[in-house]
Protein backbone atom coordinates (compact mmCIF):
# COMPACT_ATOMS: atom_id res chain seq x y z
CA UNK A 1 0.00 0.00 0.00
CA UNK A 2 1.18 3.36 -0.47
CA UNK A 3 2.55 5.42 2.15
CA UNK A 4 0.70 8.80 2.78
CA UNK A 5 3.16 11.27 1.42
CA UNK A 6 2.81 9.48 -2.08
CA UNK A 7 -0.92 9.01 -2.44
CA UNK A 8 -1.21 12.57 -1.51
CA UNK A 9 0.76 13.47 -4.50
CA UNK A 10 -0.55 11.03 -6.67
CA UNK A 11 -4.13 11.52 -6.06
CA UNK A 12 -4.24 15.18 -7.49
CA UNK A 13 -3.03 14.20 -10.76
CA UNK A 14 -6.16 10.93 -10.87
CA UNK A 15 -8.82 12.45 -9.27
CA UNK A 16 -11.50 14.16 -10.90
CA UNK A 17 -11.10 17.36 -8.70
CA UNK A 18 -9.94 20.88 -9.29
CA UNK A 19 -6.65 22.79 -8.22
CA UNK A 20 -6.96 24.91 -5.51
CA UNK A 21 -4.88 27.40 -7.08
CA UNK A 22 -6.48 27.97 -10.75
CA UNK A 23 -8.28 31.28 -10.87
CA UNK A 24 -12.03 31.05 -11.71
CA UNK A 25 -12.08 27.25 -10.15
CA UNK A 26 -13.54 26.03 -7.29
CA UNK A 27 -12.19 24.43 -4.09
CA UNK A 28 -10.70 20.79 -4.99
CA UNK A 29 -12.29 18.83 -2.30
CA UNK A 30 -11.50 14.97 -3.80
CA UNK A 31 -10.60 12.81 -1.33
CA UNK A 32 -11.81 10.86 1.38
CA UNK A 33 -12.65 12.34 4.56
CA UNK A 34 -13.69 10.80 8.05
CA UNK A 35 -16.23 12.14 9.65
CA UNK A 36 -15.27 12.51 13.13
CA UNK A 37 -16.79 11.12 16.31
CA UNK A 38 -17.00 13.46 19.52
CA UNK A 39 -15.52 11.16 22.25
CA UNK A 40 -17.81 11.89 25.43
CA UNK A 41 -16.73 11.23 29.34
CA UNK A 42 -18.62 8.81 31.52
CA UNK A 43 -20.69 12.10 32.79
CA UNK A 44 -21.62 13.16 28.67
CA UNK A 45 -19.05 16.13 28.94
CA UNK A 46 -16.72 16.41 25.54
CA UNK A 47 -13.62 14.71 25.83
CA UNK A 48 -11.15 16.78 24.12
CA UNK A 49 -8.14 14.73 25.53
CA UNK A 50 -9.43 11.44 23.81
CA UNK A 51 -10.50 13.56 20.17
CA UNK A 52 -6.92 14.81 20.03
CA UNK A 53 -5.83 11.01 20.40
CA UNK A 54 -8.01 9.75 18.06
CA UNK A 55 -7.31 12.30 15.46
CA UNK A 56 -2.92 12.25 15.63
CA UNK A 57 -3.64 8.19 14.99
CA UNK A 58 -6.07 8.97 12.19
CA UNK A 59 -3.88 11.47 10.55
CA UNK A 60 -1.37 8.80 9.47
CA UNK A 61 -3.64 7.80 6.67
CA UNK A 62 -3.85 9.56 3.77
CA UNK A 63 -7.05 11.35 4.03
CA UNK A 64 -7.36 14.41 2.23
CA UNK A 65 -8.86 16.06 5.36
CA UNK A 66 -11.09 15.52 8.34
CA UNK A 67 -15.25 16.48 8.79
CA UNK A 68 -16.28 17.25 12.10
CA UNK A 69 -20.15 18.37 13.45
CA UNK A 70 -21.46 15.96 10.59
CA UNK A 71 -23.92 13.23 11.35
CA UNK A 72 -21.55 11.20 12.78
CA UNK A 73 -20.08 13.94 15.35
CA UNK A 74 -23.79 13.64 17.25
CA UNK A 75 -23.86 17.51 16.42
CA UNK A 76 -27.82 18.01 17.07
CA UNK A 77 -26.76 16.98 20.92
CA UNK A 78 -23.73 19.57 21.13
CA UNK A 79 -24.66 23.03 22.01
CA UNK A 80 -23.06 25.73 19.81
CA UNK A 81 -20.43 26.65 22.05
CA UNK A 82 -19.44 23.43 22.33
CA UNK A 83 -19.56 22.78 18.32
CA UNK A 84 -17.41 25.59 17.86
CA UNK A 85 -14.52 24.54 20.37
CA UNK A 86 -14.78 21.14 18.73
CA UNK A 87 -13.78 22.69 15.34
CA UNK A 88 -11.22 24.77 16.97
CA UNK A 89 -9.44 22.13 18.65
CA UNK A 90 -9.55 19.75 15.37
CA UNK A 91 -8.30 22.68 13.13
CA UNK A 92 -5.05 22.71 16.06
CA UNK A 93 -4.72 19.06 16.24
CA UNK A 94 -4.73 18.06 12.81
CA UNK A 95 -1.72 19.26 9.75
CA UNK A 96 -2.48 22.38 8.05
CA UNK A 97 -2.06 20.96 4.79
CA UNK A 98 -5.50 19.29 5.92
CA UNK A 99 -8.76 19.88 5.03
CA UNK A 100 -11.07 20.71 7.79
CA UNK A 101 -14.91 20.49 6.39
CA UNK A 102 -16.99 21.42 9.25
CA UNK A 103 -20.91 20.88 9.69
CA UNK A 104 -22.81 24.35 10.11
CA UNK A 105 -26.18 23.53 9.26
CA UNK A 106 -28.66 25.08 12.15
CA UNK A 107 -33.04 24.84 11.62
CA UNK A 108 -33.23 28.22 10.87
CA UNK A 109 -30.89 30.22 7.65
CA UNK A 110 -29.88 32.98 10.04
CA UNK A 111 -28.65 30.77 12.79
CA UNK A 112 -26.98 28.54 10.08
CA UNK A 113 -25.36 31.84 8.99
CA UNK A 114 -24.19 32.33 12.11
CA UNK A 115 -22.09 29.21 12.96
CA UNK A 116 -20.88 29.46 9.54
CA UNK A 117 -19.50 32.58 9.93
CA UNK A 118 -18.31 31.63 13.54
CA UNK A 119 -16.83 28.28 12.24
CA UNK A 120 -14.63 29.62 9.51
CA UNK A 121 -13.52 31.88 12.07
CA UNK A 122 -12.37 29.09 13.95
CA UNK A 123 -10.17 27.21 11.35
CA UNK A 124 -13.01 25.37 9.29
CA UNK A 125 -11.81 25.19 5.78
CA UNK A 126 -15.28 24.33 4.15
CA UNK A 127 -18.60 24.37 5.87
CA UNK A 128 -21.17 21.25 5.41
CA UNK A 129 -24.78 22.56 5.53
CA UNK A 130 -27.51 19.70 6.18
CA UNK A 131 -30.73 20.23 5.09
CA UNK A 132 -33.13 22.12 7.39
CA UNK A 133 -35.50 19.27 7.84
CA UNK A 134 -38.14 20.76 11.15
CA UNK A 135 -40.69 21.75 8.91
CA UNK A 136 -40.18 19.40 5.99
CA UNK A 137 -43.60 19.29 4.74
CA UNK A 138 -42.62 23.07 3.63
CA UNK A 139 -38.65 22.58 2.36
CA UNK A 140 -40.11 23.23 -1.25
CA UNK A 141 -37.09 23.57 -3.90
CA UNK A 142 -37.88 27.22 -3.37
CA UNK A 143 -37.18 27.01 0.41
CA UNK A 144 -34.28 25.20 0.23
CA UNK A 145 -32.99 27.28 -3.14
CA UNK A 146 -33.13 30.44 -0.85
CA UNK A 147 -32.04 29.22 2.52
CA UNK A 148 -28.54 27.63 0.96
CA UNK A 149 -27.99 30.76 -1.60
CA UNK A 150 -28.71 33.07 1.96
CA UNK A 151 -26.04 31.17 3.93
CA UNK A 152 -23.20 30.80 0.88
CA UNK A 153 -23.95 34.48 0.25
CA UNK A 154 -22.40 35.34 3.50
CA UNK A 155 -20.04 32.79 4.11
CA UNK A 156 -16.28 33.69 4.17
CA UNK A 157 -15.44 29.97 3.37
CA UNK A 158 -17.44 27.71 0.32
CA UNK A 159 -20.14 25.39 1.19
CA UNK A 160 -21.16 21.65 0.40
CA UNK A 161 -24.62 20.75 0.32
CA UNK A 162 -25.82 18.18 2.90
CA UNK A 163 -28.12 15.23 2.21
CA UNK A 164 -28.74 12.40 4.19
CA UNK A 165 -32.37 11.65 3.59
CA UNK A 166 -32.17 9.11 6.33
CA UNK A 167 -32.07 11.10 9.13
CA UNK A 168 -33.59 14.50 8.01
CA UNK A 169 -36.60 12.12 6.14
CA UNK A 170 -35.70 15.17 3.48
CA UNK A 171 -33.80 14.80 0.24
CA UNK A 172 -32.14 17.33 -1.58
CA UNK A 173 -34.21 17.50 -5.20
CA UNK A 174 -32.12 16.80 -8.18
CA UNK A 175 -32.77 20.11 -9.97
CA UNK A 176 -32.43 22.06 -6.29
CA UNK A 177 -28.90 20.87 -6.47
CA UNK A 178 -28.27 21.62 -10.00
CA UNK A 179 -29.73 25.16 -9.55
CA UNK A 180 -27.31 25.61 -6.77
CA UNK A 181 -24.32 24.10 -8.14
CA UNK A 182 -24.16 27.88 -10.13
CA UNK A 183 -23.38 29.60 -7.25
CA UNK A 184 -19.40 30.45 -7.30
CA UNK A 185 -19.68 30.01 -3.40
CA UNK A 186 -21.61 25.84 -3.42
CA UNK A 187 -18.91 23.76 -4.43
CA UNK A 188 -20.73 20.15 -3.74
CA UNK A 189 -22.54 17.70 -2.18
CA UNK A 190 -22.15 15.40 0.23
CA UNK A 191 -25.15 12.74 -0.87
CA UNK A 192 -25.65 9.88 1.92
CA UNK A 193 -28.94 8.92 0.29
CA UNK A 194 -26.99 5.72 -1.81
CA UNK A 195 -28.80 6.00 -4.89
CA UNK A 196 -25.96 5.69 -7.21
CA UNK A 197 -28.33 6.98 -10.13
CA UNK A 198 -28.78 9.59 -8.21
CA UNK A 199 -25.11 10.17 -7.68
CA UNK A 200 -24.82 10.01 -11.52
CA UNK A 201 -27.18 12.45 -12.62
CA UNK A 202 -25.91 14.96 -10.37
CA UNK A 203 -22.70 14.57 -11.48
CA UNK A 204 -23.89 14.33 -15.04
CA UNK A 205 -25.93 17.68 -14.77
CA UNK A 206 -23.49 20.04 -13.26
CA UNK A 207 -20.52 19.33 -15.30
CA UNK A 208 -20.00 22.41 -16.26
CA UNK A 209 -20.35 23.91 -12.77
CA UNK A 210 -16.78 23.12 -11.16
CA UNK A 211 -18.94 20.95 -9.14
CA UNK A 212 -18.14 17.86 -6.77
CA UNK A 213 -20.12 15.01 -5.48
CA UNK A 214 -19.11 13.00 -2.60
CA UNK A 215 -20.25 10.05 -1.71
CA UNK A 216 -21.83 9.88 1.87
CA UNK A 217 -20.55 6.08 3.02
CA UNK A 218 -18.28 3.65 1.83
CA UNK A 219 -21.10 1.13 1.15
CA UNK A 220 -21.35 2.80 -2.76
CA UNK A 221 -18.18 4.11 -3.35
CA UNK A 222 -16.84 2.46 -5.63
CA UNK A 223 -19.96 2.90 -7.50
CA UNK A 224 -20.04 6.53 -6.84
CA UNK A 225 -16.65 6.70 -8.60
CA UNK A 226 -17.87 5.09 -11.42
CA UNK A 227 -20.23 8.16 -12.05
CA UNK A 228 -18.16 10.56 -11.57
CA UNK A 229 -18.38 11.37 -7.89
CA UNK A 230 -14.35 12.65 -6.55
CA UNK A 231 -14.45 11.00 -2.96
CA UNK A 232 -16.35 10.53 -0.20
CA UNK A 233 -17.18 11.11 3.50
CA UNK A 234 -17.08 7.64 4.98
CA UNK A 235 -17.88 6.34 8.94
CA UNK A 236 -16.37 3.30 8.19
CA UNK A 237 -12.82 5.07 7.75
CA UNK A 238 -12.73 5.96 11.30
CA UNK A 239 -11.51 1.97 11.72
CA UNK A 240 -10.87 1.08 8.46
CA UNK A 241 -9.22 3.97 7.03
CA UNK A 242 -6.00 2.10 5.46
CA UNK A 243 -8.57 0.21 3.16
CA UNK A 244 -10.75 3.17 2.16
CA UNK A 245 -8.24 4.98 1.46
CA UNK A 246 -6.96 1.55 -0.77
CA UNK A 247 -10.48 2.07 -2.05
CA UNK A 248 -10.12 5.09 -3.61
CA UNK A 249 -6.75 4.12 -4.67
CA UNK A 250 -8.04 1.46 -6.50
CA UNK A 251 -10.96 3.14 -8.32
CA UNK A 252 -8.66 5.91 -9.29
CA UNK A 253 -6.30 3.95 -10.78
CA UNK A 254 -9.01 1.49 -13.08
CA UNK A 255 -8.21 -1.72 -10.99
CA UNK A 256 -12.24 -2.04 -10.50
CA UNK A 257 -11.33 -5.69 -9.67
CA UNK A 258 -9.46 -5.55 -7.08
CA UNK A 259 -11.70 -2.65 -6.42
CA UNK A 260 -14.63 -4.47 -6.58
CA UNK A 261 -13.42 -7.24 -4.06
CA UNK A 262 -12.35 -4.68 -1.72
CA UNK A 263 -15.35 -3.36 -1.96
CA UNK A 264 -17.52 -6.50 -1.36
CA UNK A 265 -15.86 -7.15 2.05
CA UNK A 266 -16.82 -3.29 3.24
CA UNK A 267 -20.27 -3.65 2.71
CA UNK A 268 -21.56 -5.34 6.00
CA UNK A 269 -19.20 -3.69 8.07
CA UNK A 270 -20.01 -0.29 6.83
CA UNK A 271 -23.73 -0.97 7.25
CA UNK A 272 -23.39 -2.18 10.53
CA UNK A 273 -21.86 1.09 11.83
CA UNK A 274 -24.12 3.08 9.85
CA UNK A 275 -28.02 2.09 9.23
CA UNK A 276 -27.63 -0.73 11.39
CA UNK A 277 -26.24 -0.21 14.89
CA UNK A 278 -25.46 3.61 14.53
CA UNK A 279 -23.21 6.02 16.04
CA UNK A 280 -23.22 3.69 18.88
CA UNK A 281 -22.07 0.51 17.00
CA UNK A 282 -19.52 2.82 14.98
CA UNK A 283 -18.17 3.93 18.99
CA UNK A 284 -17.80 0.50 20.10
CA UNK A 285 -16.03 -0.76 16.89
CA UNK A 286 -13.80 1.89 17.72
CA UNK A 287 -12.98 0.65 21.31
CA UNK A 288 -11.98 -2.68 19.14
CA UNK A 289 -9.65 -1.40 16.78
CA UNK A 290 -7.48 1.11 19.25
CA UNK A 291 -9.73 4.28 19.23
CA UNK A 292 -11.36 5.64 21.97
CA UNK A 293 -15.56 5.32 21.10
CA UNK A 294 -16.65 5.76 24.41
CA UNK A 295 -20.62 6.24 24.99
CA UNK A 296 -22.50 8.55 22.75
CA UNK A 297 -24.97 10.95 24.40
CA UNK A 298 -28.60 10.39 25.18
CA UNK A 299 -30.81 9.50 24.40
CA UNK A 300 -28.54 7.47 22.30
CA UNK A 301 -27.94 4.15 23.96
CA UNK A 302 -25.18 1.50 24.01
CA UNK A 303 -25.60 -1.46 22.10
CA UNK A 304 -27.68 -4.62 23.59
CA UNK A 305 -25.15 -7.90 24.09
CA UNK A 306 -26.85 -9.15 21.21
CA UNK A 307 -26.52 -5.92 19.13
CA UNK A 308 -22.76 -6.12 19.85
CA UNK A 309 -22.53 -9.89 19.30
CA UNK A 310 -24.05 -9.27 15.42
CA UNK A 311 -21.61 -6.28 14.64
CA UNK A 312 -18.64 -8.10 15.93
CA UNK A 313 -19.73 -11.02 13.11
CA UNK A 314 -20.28 -8.33 10.44
CA UNK A 315 -16.51 -7.24 11.31
CA UNK A 316 -15.43 -11.08 11.62
CA UNK A 317 -17.03 -12.27 8.93
CA UNK A 318 -15.22 -10.17 6.83
CA UNK A 319 -11.93 -10.50 7.50
CA UNK A 320 -11.43 -7.49 9.43
CA UNK A 321 -11.60 -8.78 13.21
Amino acid sequence: MLGPQIWASMRQGLSRGLSRNVKGKKVDIAGIYPPVTTPFTATAEVDYGKLEENLNRLATFPFRGFVVQGSTGEFPFLTSLERLEVVSRVRQAIPKDKFLIAGSGCESTQATVEMTVSMAQVGADVAMVVTPCYYRGRMSSAALIHHYTKVADVSPIPVVLYSVPANTGLELPVDTVVTLSQHPNIIGLKDSGGDVTRIGLIVHKTSKQDFQVLAGSAGFLLASYAVGAVGGICGLANVLGAQVCQLERLCLTGQWEAAQELQHRLIEPNTAVTRRFGIPGLKKTMDWFGYYGGPCRAPLQELSPTEEEALRLDFSNNGWL
